[in-house]
């Protein structure tokens, strides 16, 4: 009798293997749609980010752009900043301190809304790091159990090993889809952020240096 021909696709192999197996299959699949969700909403947060710091960078060059719908970060800006602005410069108080103070509370504010965006790399960076071994661990249990099957047979012709080896593999091979996209991303946005981060904590010094320099009725309350 001839034997039944095995199921290579990615299915068939999905099917076809231990439940520890499947069961890493399963989490290395979920783990990896977790990342594409984190790297289309990180692409798009990113823009969106990069958008609002050259914003604010032009709003510290051209002060009339204060008086117009400023963007988030400007927004954000000026909130922490206008309050001390209107405080004024205290008796005791020199230039470079009250100007130190407009900075301070600008810069603050505006770190804080830039690090709103940084949540979720962690996903990329653990699945990165991780899922290979994960992988891996799904072959190693996969071809044990393939040496089990051959050691009960007494057969090993590669007509045998080679399914098991197969499905064992492909535990691998999908821990790196999922590792890889997450390593490149993570790097990227990393990059990305820091990049944004920058600009956006320049712009906001720059913003305090001009608005401690704005006499009060030049600026609309």
């Amino acid at each position: 009798m001839n034997p039944v021909p095995h199921d290579f696709s990615p299915l068939g192999l999905f099917l076809a293997a231990d439940p520890v197996v499947k069961a890493v299959m399963i989490g290395l699949a979920l783990a990896s749609i977790a990342c594409w969700a984190v790297i289309i909403e990180k692409s798009f947060a990113l823009g969106r980010l990069r958008r609002e710091a050259r914003a604010l960078a032009g709003a510290a060059v051209n002060p009339s752009i204060l008086h117009e719908g400023a963007a988030d970060l400007t927004s954000v800006a000026l909130r922490a900043g206008l309050p001390e602005w209107r405080l004024g410069q205290g008796l005791q108080e020199t230039d470079g301190e009250f100007r130190a103070r407009l900075d301070g509370a600008m810069r603050k504010a505006v770190l804080k809304s830039v690090r709103l965006a940084e949540p979720g790399l962690q996903i990329l960076a653990t699945t990165g790091s991780v899922a290979p071994f994960v992988g891996l661990f799904g072959t190693v249990w996969g071809i044990m159990n393939s040496f089990t099957g051959i050691a009960a047979s007494n057969d090993t012709s590669l007509a045998v090993v080679a399914p098991g080896i197969a499905e064992a593999l492909f535990a691998t091979a999908i821990g790196l889809v999922a590792a890889i996209p997450a390593v490149m991303a993570y790097n990227r946005f990393v990059g990305g952020l820091t990049g944004a981060r920058q600009e956006a904590m320049s712009a906001a010094s720059d913003l305090a240096l001009r608005l401690s320099r704005t006499p009060r009725q030049q600026l609309a309350e």
